[in-house]
């Protein structure tokens, strides 16, 4: 099957590179993998051609994979001052027929409220252009607002270093600017939820590839307002109820997933101060932190005792669990997991159990709401 006298179908180069079929023939419609036809149309691949092709360059590097679907399906300018998310949609399904039964169609309609609900609120522009690009290998669909952009106004409200930042605490989830009317949970899920996920802002472009489980940050020459991207196989096996309950218990957000990749230049991470900056912020909000090595080389000793040893012994209740690690990042976590231990062995009984499962035994809480109420104790 690897030789290129042996060409092979599209369904074949998709489980090699583990992408959808649609994705497969964006890749070959933007030339970056090599493809035939047959006479009746199909197309043809020769999969060592293809490996070699994807060796010479990530894919994450490709424009903007809505920049090869055509003219847009449908497209227009509207005013966000008074706009309903959900009315903008019906209006959408109405004019495109898309089917809302399907698991797509649940995505999409899910996704495009909230991005949309997200300019309305947040952007601070009077008005907002909406696109779609409709086909049946992909739907997409981007909304661009000319407000002072999302990761601007994140990092002006949070108080943050740069535009960098915002990213790697959007990526975290329950990050918001106007937290008493949202949860934060919006980009959060929808990133998680689609095909492909883009979002740019100050010149900043961070993309989620969930085909690939991969994620990138780039830099594009900076334009005024917010642009996000959302892309959909209409035939996706995601389940977007089982997305929720990937990262919910008893129906509450309680559970992260952020990128380490994501808060630094560079793929090695050595430094307390790192492993500080990633989970700043995510004891208040989260009782599992699953923290993602995918795409690191490198780890510290500094970085895996912050992250493994003094953050969960100082937060007590609250699991770090990494995941996606190469044999090297593996061999350091395993070390700071027994250094973990060692420091657990330390601690008094009494107090070991309090830290390991983040609550007083009975007796104990009993005693101290007797102490609040001013009530004796034994």
């Amino acid at each position: 099957m690897e030789s290129s006298d042996q060409p092979v179908r599209i369904a074949d180069v998709a489980r090699e590179l583990g992408l959808s079929p649609s994705r497969i023939r964006q890749l070959a419609d933007a030339g970056v993998i090599p493809s035939t036809r047959t006479g009746g149309g199909h197309r043809l691949f020769d999969l060592a051609a293809v490996r070699a092709a994807v060796a010479r360059r990530t894919l994450m590097e490709l424009p903007s994979p809505m920049a090869h679907t055509g003219d847009p399906t449908w497209k227009h300018e509207l005013t966000l001052l008074g706009t309903a998310e959900h009315e903008v949609w019906r209006r959408i399904i109405d004019d495109l027929g898309l089917n809302l039964e399907s698991e797509a169609g649940r995505i999409m309609a899910y996704a495009f409220m909230e991005m949309l609900n997200n300019a309305i609120d947040h952007s601070g522009s009077e008005t907002a252009t909406i696109t779609l690009w409709i086909s049946p290998d992909q739907w997409c669909f981007e909304i661009k607002d000319k407000g002072i952009g999302a990761y601007a106004k994140l990092r002006e409200v949070l108080r943050l270093g740069s535009e960098f930042e915002a990213v790697q605490e959007l990526s975290k989830g329950k990050r918001t600017t106007d937290p008493l009317r949202h949860t934060g949970e919006g980009i959060f899920f929808t990133s998680k939820a689609v095909d492909l996920f883009r979002l740019t802002s100050s010149g900043v472009r961070w993309t989620v590839d969930n085909l690939r489980h991969d994620q990138a940050l780039g830099t594009i020459p900076a334009t005024v307002g917010t642009s996000v991207q959302c892309q959909i196989d209409p035939h996706t096996d995601r389940v977007l109820a089982d997305i929720f309950k990937e990262f919910t218990q008893d129906h509450a957000f309680v559970r992260t997933r952020p990128v380490v990749k994501l808060f630094e230049v560079g793929t090695a991470f050595v430094s307390r101060s790192e492993a500080r900056r990633l989970l700043d912020g995510l004891d208040a909000d989260f009782e599992i932190v699953e923290v993602d090595f995918a795409g690191v080389t490198d780890v510290g000793q500094g970085f895996v005792d912050e992250l493994l040893r003094v953050w969960p012994t100082t937060h007590p209740g609250k699991t770090v669990l990494p995941i996606n690690m190469n044999p090297a990042v593996e061999f350091m976590v395993r070390r700071g997991q027994r250094g973990r231990q060692q420091t657990a062995d330390r601690i008094p009984p009494l107090l070991r159990s309090y830290r390991c499962a983040g609550s007083l035994a009975p007796g104990i809480r009993a005693m101290v709401r007797a102490r609040r109420r001013g009530a004796p104790t034994p």
